[in-house]
């Protein structure tokens, strides 16, 4: 990739263990990700995800390693890298305005109170919460209050937007609607996303690429996924492309499987940190050649019929955990 808008190279993380010694949660991770790109990071609990977000929020340091964004190195937190938590992370006394307005204040101390207000308007307006301006967090459903957290993270117009797993505590409905504001925001604003998920159908759904961890401790980055869907794709269409379901089962098969032997599979590849493989899963077969051969076919290697194979309902990264 030539445009290095973000480059981990070689972070490593370890913690003291008791008893003495380190436990090393991850080690010499190396990507890199270009501007305006969409990445998706998935694997099982523990392999560090949330640590890798940490640091490049500038919320933690790395044991060995560096992060370096448009050219310069992570030494903290800065307002040029934006993060969305679980949790909406709300001011509970501030109203929708204030909590939106106090994050564009912050980056932008001199501006009159005007401008500050026009620019929080803005964001509100894009997430769709035109009207809610006066609410506070307490007369706001989930959803809404998520979608704030959303708007206070975009209002200061960050290089990088951080997602930890912004939508698993909402229903189906309300996380269905947000993954498409959010990818219709980043398509619209071009703005590049880093963001921690265990939902297979929803990194498939959101990201350009999708970074699969192999199980912690010693975790690292087992391969790249490039998403061979269309840039511009329909939530209502998505699983009726022809090579969704070869996507979804190389990576459910990463998850379930080859997660936990990683470390033996690399033995005889000739694995480089530094050169993570990059995959592009999902060619179909023709169909001649697919029918004739049915009964030996690999899941996901053929169109699926609607009516001999329903979708496969959504995989959490936890299933299949040791």
């Amino acid at each position: 990739m030539t445009d290095k808008f973000i480059a981990i190279e070689g972070i490593t993380k370890r913690f003291p263990a008791p008893g003495g010694g380190a436990t090393t949660v991850f080690e010499g991770l190396w990507l890199t990700m270009a501007r305006g790109e969409f990445t998706c990071i998935i694997g099982h609990s523990g392999c560090g995800k949330t640590t890798v977000l940490n640091i490049l929020a500038g919320l933690d340091a790395p044991s060995e390693g560096t992060v370096i964004v448009d050219n310069q190195s992570i030494e903290g937190p800065s307002l040029d890298r934006a993060v969305i938590f679980q949790s909406h992370a709300l001011l509970p006394w501030r109203t929708v305005m204030g909590n939106v307005a106090y994050a564009v204040a912050s980056k932008w101390r001199r501006s009159p109170q005007r401008e500050v207000q026009a620019q929080a308007q803005k964001f509100i307006d894009l997430v769709g919460l035109t009207g809610a301006e006066g609410k506070r967090p307490a007369e706001l459903s989930g959803g809404m209050k998520q979608r704030v957290g959303i708007a206070r993270a975009l209002s200061i117009e960050p290089k990088i937007m951080l997602m930890d797993e912004p939508f698993s505590a909402l229903d189906a409905l309300t996380r269905g609607t947000l993954q498409d504001e959010v990818r219709r925001i980043c398509l619209e604003t071009g703005q590049t996303a880093f963001m921690i998920t265990h939902d297979v159908d929803e990194a498939i759904y959101l990201a350009d690429r999708v970074v699969l961890m192999t199980n912690g401790p010693n975790a690292v980055l087992a391969e790249i996924v490039e998403n061979p869907l269309p840039k511009e794709r329909l939530r209502n269409e998505v699983h009726r492309h022809p090579l969704y379901y070869g996507v979804r089962n190389h990576i459910i098969d990463f998850l379930v499987s080859r997660s936990k032997n990683f470390a033996e599979e690399i033995k005889e590849s000739g694995y480089d940190r530094r050169q993570v493989p990059v995959v592009r899963p999902g060619a179909p077969l023709p169909a001649v050649a697919a029918s004739a051969s049915s009964s030996s076919s690999l899941p996901g290697s053929t169109r699926p019929s609607v009516a001999a194979a329903p979708p496969v309902a959504p995989l959490d990264a936890s299933a299949g955990r040791a």
